[in-house]
This record gives C-alpha cells, sequence and structure tokens, in this order.
C-alpha cells in the first residue's frame, strides 16, 4: 500500500492517504479553473475511507455542470484548497495534488473538461483527454 502525506501552506491542516488505487486527473472546468486561480486543478482521486485529515476545514458548496454539490474544501487560516467532494461520487475524494509533500510520483491519467482548457495550455498527446467528466 503506498502512503501519501500532504497538508495546507501554513501547516494547519494535515491529512495522509493509504491508498492502492489513487489516480491523478486534470481538471480544465471553469470552476477549478477559479477555485485554484490558474489553467487547472490537478487532483490526486482516491477512496473516502484512505483519507485521514486533521485540522478544521472551511467549506464553500459549489454545484457541477451536473447539479450536482461539490464541496471545496480549503484551510480558513491560509486559503490552501485542499479537497473537493463530488455529490456524485460520495466514496470518492479529490485531493489537491500540490498539496502533497511529495508531487514527483504523480503522473496524470486524465484531463477532464478539455472543452474548457485554455487554448494557450499544451494538452499531451498520450494521456487522454475528455471533453466532459
Amino acid at each position: 500500500m503506498t502512503t501519501f502525506h500532504g497538508g495546507c501552506l501554513c501547516g494547519q491542516v494535515r491529512y495522509q492517504v493509504s491508498a492502492d488505487r489513487a489516480q491523478t486527473v486534470v481538471c480544465h472546468c471553469r470552476h477549478c479553473q477559479k477555485q485554484s486561480g490558474s489553467a487547472f486543478s490537478i487532483m490526486m482521486i482516491a477512496p473516502r475511507a484512505s483519507v485521514t485529515l486533521s485540522g478544521e476545514l472551511g467549506t464553500y458548496i459549489d454545484r457541477g455542470d451536473s447539479g450536482a454539490t461539490v464541496l471545496r474544501k480549503f484551510c480558513p487560516v491560509c486559503g490552501s484548497s485542499i479537497v473537493s467532494e463530488p455529490g456524485s461520487m460520495p466514496a470518492i475524494l479529490a485531493i489537491k495534488a500540490g498539496t502533497l509533500d511529495d508531487v514527483s510520483k504523480l503522473k496524470p491519467q486524465a484531463h477532464v473538461w478539455c472543452s474548457s482548457a485554455q487554448p494557450w495550455v499544451g494538452l499531451p498527446e498520450d494521456v487522454p483527454c475528455l471533453q466532459g467528466q
């Protein structure tokens, strides 16, 4: 089993992920662009049961294109985005990959919402790019 550790910028929030089936996805939807302040958001998708969080999180209640709720959780002290909880997939958590202590082992398996990708962002030819989710 692989174990990942991470946390927010100020250290108030820490987490551990113990999972063999974690996947890395790059999301280009407009909500992730706005939430990350960048052209996309890189997320490690892991089973909810494999994640242990410590520290208090703030929550912004968002809605995806499907209308399903997406809870976007962040450190209320430094503002670091930590995790998204898609209401349509309650068994998983989308951990913001930039908050991992070591991101060097991650390799995206897919890009999603490529229909919203910024034209100046190059998309790799060897990774699936889905127009939606």
